[in-house]
Formats: C-alpha cells, sequence, structure tokens
C-alpha cells in the first residue's frame, strides 16, 4: 500500500465519531494545562492514564498525543500576555512576545504564533507520514551499540543546544544519569542507592521528578518575585498581524519548521530545544539583532513553529524504534504497554490502523487547536489575572494529585517537593534542569544498551566502531564536539544565549 493509500486508512481511523471526540478532547487539555503554568502534560496525562484503561486503543492514544501538542499551543498564550511561560518550550516566546503585548500588538504575536504552530505542525506531521515507514526499516538493523551511540548522540546534542554554560549543562546530565541509576540493577538484581528506603527499589518516578524540578521550583520562584511587575498589557486590537510582520514572519516560520522537524527526531532534542536552537538562528540571521528582546516578530514565529514542529516529529523515534526522545514520550510508551502495543519497528506490521490514525489525527488536532485557542484568547486572559496567591495553591494541588495517583503513595508526592527545592536551587544557581531530566529519561537505556553491547561482543569496545551505523554517528558525535571546541563557534553559542542571562 503507497503512502496516500496509508494516509487513507489512517484518515478513516482519525475521523471516527470517538477518536475526533477524544482528540478534541486531549487538544482542549492540552491547550488548558500549556496556560495554567506548573501544571505540564507530564503531569496531565499521568493523571488520565488510568482513565485510558476502559478505551478503545486508538481513542486513549490520540487522546494523549493530543495533549501533547496542544500543551505547545497553549504555553504561549501566557507567555505572550502575561511573560509567564505555560511551558519550558515557551520561555523564549516571552522575550518578544510579551514586549509586543506590552506596545499594544499581543494580537499579532498571538497570531503569529498560532499560523506558525499550525504551519510547523503540519509540516512535521507530513515529515512523519513520509519517512515513518522508511526508519521503521532501517530500525530492524539497529542493535544494541548502535542505540547506545545514537543515545549518546542525543545527550551531546542537547547539551551543546542548552542555554547557559556548557559545563553547567554536562553536570545537569550526568546528574539525571545518575538519578537513573537509583533502584534494582535488572542484570545483577543489586540495590544501588536506595539507602535501605523500599521505596526506591524501583528507582525515582519521573512524574514526580518532573513536577518538582518545573512546576513547584517555578511556584517558588514566583512567590520569591511576587512582589515584581509581571507587565501590564494593553486591550487586545486586532488578532492579524501586518503585512510587513508576514513579511518578516514567513522566513522565521519556514527555518523554525526545519529545526524543530530535526530536533525533535533526535534523542534528547524535543520542544524546548528546538525553541532555544530556533531563537538563536533567528537571531544570527537577523540583519538588525538588536531588535530582538524588544518585540520582534521573527522571536516569536520562530520558536513557536520549532515546538510544534518537534512535538510532532519526536513520535518518529517513539514509533519506529520505541525509543522516547524526553519524558512525555516515556509516559506514552507506558501507555502503549497498558493498552498491550509495544511500540518499535513491528508496529508498523502489527497495527498499521493505530499508527496511521494517530499521525493522521495530528492534522486534524492541529486544526481544532487554531479553532480552540484565537476564540478563547479572551478567556484565558480573565483566568490568569486571578491573583497568583489564589492560583498558586490550587497548582500545587493539581502536582500533588499527579503525583500521589501514580501509585498511591505519599512518598511519590515527597520526592516531588524535595525535587522542587532542588529545583528552586538550580535556579538560584544559573543550573537548567531540562537536561537533567533528559539525562534521566535517557541513562537507564544508554546503561542498558551499553552492558549489552559488550555482552554480545564479550567485552570488546571494538563493537561501537566495527557496526557501520554506530560509527557513523560517533563520527557525527565527534564533529560536533570539535566544532564545540572552536573558540570561534563556542564565542558565537555564548552570544546567542546571551538574552537568558539577562
Amino acid at each position: 500500500m503507497d503512502l496516500f493509500g496509508n494516509i487513507a486508512m489512517g484518515l478513516g481511523v482519525a475521523v471516527q465519531p470517538m477518536n475526533l471526540a477524544f482528540c478534541f478532547i486531549g487538544a482542549l487539555l492540552g491547550t488548558l494545562i500549556g496556560v495554567l503554568p506548573g501544571v505540564g502534560p507530564t503531569a496531565t496525562m499521568a493523571l488520565l492514564l488510568p482513565l485510558t484503561f476502559g478505551l478503545p486503543t486508538e481513542a486513549s492514544i490520540i487522546m494523549l498525543a493530543g495533549i501533547y501538542y496542544g500543551a505547545q499551543y497553549g504555553g504561549s498564550t501566557t507567555a505572550i500576555l502575561l511573560n509567564l511561560p505555560g511551558e519550558t518550550s515557551s520561555v523564549v516566546t516571552t522575550l518578544d512576545g510579551h514586549q509586543m503585548a506590552k506596545q499594544g500588538r499581543a494580537g499579532a504575536a498571538l497570531a503569529i504564533a498560532a499560523i506558525g504552530s499550525l504551519f510547523g505542525g503540519s509540516v512535521a506531521t507530513l515529515v512523519l507520514a513520509a519517512f515513518g515507514p522508511i526508519m521503521t526499516r532501517a530500525a530492524l538493523s539497529f542493535e544494541a551499540a548502535d542505540y547506545f551511540s545514537l543515545i549518546l548522540f542525543g545527550l551531546l546534542v542537547s547539551i551543546v543546544l542548552a542555554h547557559g554554560s556548557v559545563l553547567k549543562s554536562v553536570t545537569m546530565v550526568a546528574a539525571g544519569i545518575a538519578l537513573g541509576t537509583i533502584g534494582v540493577d535488572i542484570n545483577t538484581g543489586q540495590f544501588r542507592f536506595t539507602f535501605g528506603l523500599m521505596q526506591l527499589a524501583e528507582g525515582i518516578n519521573f512524574v514526580p521528578l518532573a513536577m518538582g524540578l518545573f512546576g513547584v521550583a517555578e511556584i517558588l520562584r514566583n512567590l520569591e518575585n511576587r512582589g515584581a511587575d509581571v507587565g501590564t498589557v494593553r486591550p487586545l486590537s486586532s488578532l492579524w498581524p501586518t503585512r510587513d510582520d508576514m513579511r518578516r514572519s514567513w522566513p522565521a516560520v519556514l527555518r523554525g519548521t526545519a529545526v524543530g522537524s530535526l530536533l525533535g527526531v533526535l534523542p534528547g532534542g524535543g520542544a524546548t530545544l528546538a525553541s532555544f536552537a530556533s531563537y538563536s538562528l533567528e537571531k544570527k540571521v537577523a540583519a538588525n539583532p538588536s531588535r530582538f528582546g524588544k518585540g520582534a516578530i521573527e522571536g516569536v514565529a520562530g520558536p513557536e513553529t520549532a515546538n510544534n514542529a518537534a512535538a510532532q516529529t519526536s513520535f518518529v523515534p517513539l514509533l519506529t524504534l520505541g525509543l522516547p526522545t524526553n519524558a512525555v514520550m516515556a509516559l506514552l510508551v507506558g501507555a502503549f504497554i497498558i493498552q498491550g502495543v509495544q511500540p518499535g519497528p513491528m508496529m508498523l506490521k502489527q497495527q498499521p490502523a493505530l499508527f496511521w490514525g494517530l499521525i493522521s489525527s495530528m492534522w486534524i488536532g492541529n486544526l481544532m487547536l487554531v479553532i480552540i485557542n484565537l476564540p478563547l484568547i479572551g478567556l484565558w486572559v480573565k483566568l490568569l489575572r486571578v491573583r497568583y496567591e489564589y492560583l498558586f495553591p490550587a497548582v500545587l494541588l493539581f502536582c500533588a494529585i499527579g503525583a500521589y495517583s501514580l501509585n498511591n503513595s505519599g512518598f511519590d508526592v515527597l520526592v516531588m517537593v524535595a525535587f522542587g527545592a532542588i529545583g528552586y536551587l538550580l535556579i538560584k544557581l544559573g543550573c537548567e534542569p531540562a537536561p537533567l531530566l533528559l539525562g534521566f529519561v535517557l541513562g537507564p537505556m544508554l546503561e542498558e544498551n551499553l552492558r549489552r553491547a559488550l555482552m554480545l561482543s564479550r567485552g570488546s569496545l571494538l563493537t561501537f566502531v566495527e557496526r557501520p551505523i554506530s560509527l557513523t554517528i560517533l563520527i557525527a558525535l565527534a564533529v560536533t564536539l570539535v566544532m564545540l571546541a572552536l573558540p570561534s563557534l563556542r564565542r558565537k553559542r555564548d552570544v546567542a544565549f546571551a538574552e537568558e542571562e539577562s
């Protein structure tokens, strides 16, 4: 069956009334949690995961996927209107988006964010449809050594593209990998770093860790700065950008689509790093970089397009390799397993309706998100004008419920609180928590494939260069390291992310 036949089959699955309804629910919930600071797709999907037991496989996966890419839309709303990024991938949007809002151009910023997200998400979904089967066939030739090199390369990319100090990023990734070793060693059955606590026998759950590092830590930071001015937004005059705005935006949208589509596929990439990389690229190619940080519409168009494109293409390694690129994808792996489906190279053959139905639902979901977001801007503004003293207890309650519901254990809530304090400390030290979370998710997979490759090769490290796929990836990794070490490129990287330090 050709590509168009597969897409037609997928659309037949996606337009079924139940699947359409749950696609809408996922898109709406994703928008809402993107708007609410401190409540992310990870916590929401964790809350809804038990509800998927009684749902059909297609409906449950389509809903959870809609929550993920819907959150990328919603996060831009608060970032532009109130300088509060609802999602970490929307942090960059605050730099120019909120300045546009202060200038009375919030409508143009919100419209460009929606249009760019629709275009980036649609093109990235086409990439997923076109290259998903090709990657599936390629995945059948992957072995443990190849997976190890691929994951290592993804972690390196996250270090190179993360804003801030390279040394701090390396430290955060290493800390995440170390946290991922806590629990029972699956090969030897030995307890590692549990300190006698049986609750740690299965390791630290990434949901309370993520909610603590991002949600609770952000609340603590906001409470510390609750007297600070978050800016006054003028009334919205028009939702549509001017002709000059469109002229400046469309090249940024095209570049953001390319950056997001590429980084979403890589393990360790994802929407957050794609938005940072896109903003950096726009500053480099701009004729007048001094406009950025003062209301440059390219600073909204590029990152918002990139984060939504990356949200779509992050499904490529999940569906074709069974490899999650971030914490949300790792949670989706659990959702697949609950439904009795193993994501990976055999999924296209064993579950073609689910594979193509999920891809086709993304086009429908992106259209739904535009319809949802533009008319509801006034509602989100009213919701977010609630005083933060009243808002943050509700956010904390949602996070606590999400952590407790995983294992019905108060220990997970304590873990969330502990990592909230750690996340707040990292903010004060200028360390970015995103590489830590990526290291935590990918670290166990890195260790597992390293040990498996060494066992198969009887301890020979040459296995990593004897495999053509692994050798190619390691060469690319070496080239990236050399480029990073060049003084000129290192200076450019520091300048590119200077706005995060200011």
